[in-house]
């Protein structure tokens, strides 16, 4: 197998390859002035299953174009598969109609890579799993839960209690306390679908004196985890973390979580950022040496 380091994920892509032993394929990619974006293939793919290392976090839409073309020259060069490895999958969240008139993003997505002639696709914590039963081809989802768990666990924060955003992450909140040993739960959370306005309510569960750590997915505009850390704060909690696969943290998202009393924030480098301390390499790499 050989490597193909997207732009988005250049480090991530030759961690992996150095973890698995494989050869990576160079790239040559640039932005025209137009805005249009242009990637060449510098080695051999012909006859070789190849994986693109390429995350679609912010800006989304280069991104995708980027991995379609990327995809789109391996195939036209000879490689027998190609399998997407796309950390942060974009327009996951979008994968039904809330409102007449809506596209359903997601599946938009998994036909254009389709079209392109990827073969199977990796992607971590995606929003809602069940999206990719859509895809027209594998599509696999790989949890980065318990490598962030971990990543406390070993600071000595083991029995910190681990918290949901809302009763449909539970299980992600379930998931970090088999790592951690402690208790878990969740918060109520409702979303204005037209506004996109957050509100949490308060649950009650004794967290006083105790290290928290919140866990979600995605942190996008930090709204969840400010509503959070200030209920957790006023039940008597000592410390709040946050922790999430996807470190989006859009505008000034960092500053008002850590505002809000959240001791420090962590994510993998599935989205490259200065908190983005969890690496996803042993987690894929071990994905794909089972291909």
């Amino acid at each position: 197998m050989k490597i193909i380091l997207g732009p988005a994920s250049r480090e991530l892509g030759e961690k992996i390859a150095e973890l698995l032993g494989a050869e990576t394929v160079p790239l040559t990619f640039k932005t025209y002035p137009d805005g249009e974006s242009y990637v060449r293939l510098e080695d051999s793919v012909k006859n070789e299953h190849v994986a693109i290392i390429q995350t679609t976090s912010p800006p989304q839409d280069t991104r995708l174009i980027q991995l379609a073309l990327i995809a789109d020259a391996a195939k036209r060069h000879g490689a027998k598969k190609v399998i997407a490895v796309v950390p942060y999958l974009a327009y996951a969240r979008q994968d039904k109609i809330f409102l007449q008139g809506e596209a359903i993003s997601i599946e938009a997505v998994a036909q254009m890579l389709n079209a392109v002639g990827i073969d199977s696709l990796i992607t971590v914590n995606v929003h809602q799993e069940k999206v990719l039963s859509r895809f027209p081809f594998p599509a696999k989802n790989v949890s980065a839960i318990p490598l962030l768990a971990d990543y406390f666990k070993r600071k000595g924060f083991a029995e910190a209690f681990a918290l949901a955003p809302d009763v449909g992450a539970i299980y992600i909140a379930e998931e970090a306390k088999k790592v951690l040993g402690g208790e878990c739960g969740y918060l109520e959370k409702h979303r204005d679908r037209y506004t996109g306005q957050i509100s949490v309510e308060k649950k009650t569960f004794n967290v006083k004196g105790k290290t928290v750590i919140i866990f979600d997915d995605i942190i996008s505009t930090g709204g969840t985890i400010v509503a959070a850390a200030k209920i957790l704060k006023e039940l008597g909690a000592e410390k709040v973390f946050a922790a999430c696969a996807h470190p989006l943290l859009i505008g000034d998202a960092e500053k008002r979580i850590l505002d809000a009393g959240v001791e420090e924030i962590i994510g993998t480098d599935s989205v490259p950022s200065q908190v983005s301390k969890v690496s996803l390499a042993p987690l894929i790499a071990k994905q794909l040496k089972e291909r």
